[in-house]
């Protein structure tokens, strides 16, 4: 069976969710060949095998902490020249999908982007893709070189199957151009003790009718009640009553959970973009002629100063 190369998100040796949902999927298409960089690489491989990754191909260098994206796609393609695979895989996170792009271009190879399933095909991978603000769902498949396939997170479940996870050094050389630009410092995201939002199996969102930031708290602890994230649609945002990092939307963050609940949003086109590939949603809106109504699985129509409180109340309540 063919390999295939699935590109390792994690931070210092703890492998993230979405690179366990991309060997889900690797194991429909060939065998997972999992590729770790920087530091930790190696204390990934026990958790990578355990969820199908036949072979770890580790390395660490300065260069991946200490300068941006093209020290691992150097580190990549070193990974694509030695294994051949019949696909690469990498989650679909702003730096994954510049990291695919500069790989597939380097290799002569056509990408896909933002896949939520793959199957396999008689002719290769063929991906599924959401269209035009998620109304439409496409089937695709890359007629050239090796397919290049960044996914969302949530796409697939994370399933345990054990395999040999053998543990090899990966030789890099660096180019030239790997050293371009250098970080100069980092700033330690706050943490609030949610899960990360584009991650996250349940997103709790806030919009226009949350009417100010004072409110945001509902949101909050409605979300927290389920162990959720918090979003918020660009209204929200653009008012200062939230962060811009919370964003949900075309020009946001793009996220398809488990449960989308959306509180006080209307529901417009560039909102519906970053969130209608959810599994289900749940809209909580006092205007029943509010567009958000004509996606969701789930509509209250009601306050949401009214319905939230008692939602979480009855959350909590069950939960003991």
């Amino acid at each position: 069976m063919a390999e295939v190369l699935v590109y390792v998100d994690h931070a210092d040796g703890a492998v993230r969710k979405p690179t366990l949902e991309l060997l889900t999927l690797a194991r429909r298409v060939g065998e997972p060949v999992a590729v770790a960089l920087g530091a930790g690489a190696q204390a990934t491989a026990a958790v990578l095998a355990e969820h199908g990754a036949v072979k770890v191909l580790t390395a660490d260098a300065p260069e991946f902490a200490d300068y941006l994206v093209v020290p691992k796609v150097d580190a990549l393609q070193a990974a694509y020249d030695l294994v051949s695979p019949a696909a690469v895989l990498v989650p679909s996170s702003a730096e994954g999908k510049e990291i695919a792009a500069r790989l597939a271009v380097r290799i002569g190879s056509g990408i896909i982007t933002d896949a939520i399933d793959l199957e396999a095909g008689d002719e290769g991978p063929v991906a599924t893709q959401a269209a035009f603000a998620a109304s439409f769902t496409t089937k695709s498949r890359v007629s050239k070189g090796t397919p290049v396939i960044t996914v969302k997170p949530n796409s697939a479940p994370v399933e345990a199957a054990p395999a040999a996870g053998a543990v090899e050094a990966l030789a890099v050389t660096f180019g030239a151009l790997a050293t371009g630009t250098k970080v100069t410092a980092r700033t330690p995201r706050e943490s609030t003790g949610r899960p990360e939002l584009t991650e996250a199996a349940i997103v709790v969102s806030g919009g226009r009718g949350v009417n100010g930031a004072e409110n945001f708290h509902l949101i909050e602890d409605l979300a927290d009640s389920l162990g959720a994230a918090v979003g918020a649609s660009r209204a929200a945002v653009d008012a200062g009553w939230y962060p811009h990092s919370n964003q949900v939307g075309q020009t946001g963050k793009s996220v398809s959970p488990q449960l989308y609940i959306a509180s006080g949003i209307s529901g417009a086109i560039q909102h519906r973009a970053g969130m209608q590939t959810s599994k289900t949603i749940v809209a909580i809106n006092k205007d029943a002629e509010a567009p958000i109504f004509d996606l969701v699985d789930y509509g209250v129509v009601g306050d949401l100063f009214e319905v939230v409180p008692q939602l979480t109340g009855e959350i909590k309540a069950r939960k003991g």
